[in-house]
């Protein structure tokens, strides 16, 4: 492993879901410990999170969210097949179920996304390098083509394939929560020829369904680093640089009302775990693993 270079991405997801994870992904980047963050444009902080990315150079992508909150597209927050009759997305599960239903329509999905590049545009000034789905819903059958189609064009270069190296291995993650990881697995292997023909790319390596939460240490996201290069470099005993997106969830809790994406905060966003990934992530013990390791930390325009 000495001789090769690894760049890692290390993506803060939700930006813009309120303002104590905003502070929490700030922070992070400031003690170098994520690289690249990842913005939901429908969060009810995004625009305060679009101002801090610009005041503190973060590299920031798009977190295309079609499963929970509302819409960011006018037309579409009325009257569509994405909402419940609550009038927000149906949610990580609930979108699942509507899809599998045939009672979603693809020209809405591919309605909102782009409307949420947009936004994107319109809050940052500049179209995301990469884009990837909230609940990894971008890999979903049929969302997985539209989400292609809008890519390629915006000419956005980058997203993540959420195929887990070590994933079935990993006897510390609860069997209902496996189930789910297991089934965006699937989808994700389904969707490589898709983003493939459409000229998008994604790092050699994706982390972060073994590491989120509860399960995030510095030994887990070491040896989850560690045993992904192995494997890799087993399959391909030549290659010189391995690029990897290590994907986390950190923040201080949210406290309600405020946060969310217009129903307020979820269970996972007030929890302890978000700010448990913020004290893993900044120790100084993982920063000198990756020095050791000849690992930099980078954004995937450095790739």
């Amino acid at each position: 492993l000495r001789m090769l270079q690894v760049k890692l991405i290390v993506t803060g997801d939700d930006f813009g879901y309120c303002p104590r994870r905003n502070q929490g992904i700030v922070d992070c980047f400031l003690a170098g410990a994520i690289s690249n963050v990842s913005l939901l444009v429908n969060g009810s902080a995004a625009a305060d999170a679009a101002k801090l990315a610009r005041r503190h150079n973060i590299p920031i992508g798009l977190h295309a969210n079609l499963s929970e909150g509302s819409p960011v597209c006018e037309v579409l927050k009325t009257n569509s097949s994405l909402l419940n009759q609550d009038g927000f997305f149906h949610g990580k599960m609930g979108f699942r179920t509507a899809l599998s239903k045939g009672l979603l329509n693809m020209s809405e999905v591919k309605q909102e996304l782009k409307a949420q590049v947009e936004l994107f545009h319109e809050l940052t000034g500049h179209l995301p390098p990469h884009m990837d789905g909230h609940q990894h819903v971008h890999v979903l059958p049929e969302v997985r083509h539209v989400f292609a189609e809008v890519l390629e064009e915006y000419g956005i270069q980058y997203t993540r394939v959420p195929i887990e190296p070590g994933l079935h291995n990993c006897d510390w993650i609860p069997p209902s929560l496996m189930d789910f990881y297991l089934g965006v697995e699937k989808d994700s292997f389904n969707t490589v020829d898709v983003f493939t023909k459409h000229g998008i790319r994604w790092p050699d390596i994706y982390i972060g369904l073994s590491t989120m939460g509860r399960s995030m240490s510095v030994s887990s996201i070491r040896s989850a680093i560690d045993s992904a290069i192995l494997e890799l470099t087993a399959k391909a005993p030549q290659s010189r640089t391995v690029t990897i997106e290590l994907m986390v969830h950190p923040g201080y809790p949210s406290v309600p009302p405020v946060g969310g994406c217009g129903e307020g905060p979820d269970d996972f966003s007030q929890s302890w775990e978000r700010l448990h990934e913020l004290q893993t992530l900044i120790k100084p013990e993982l920063q000198s693993h990756y020095k050791s390791r000849n690992i930099q930390l980078c954004s995937f325009k450095d790739l």
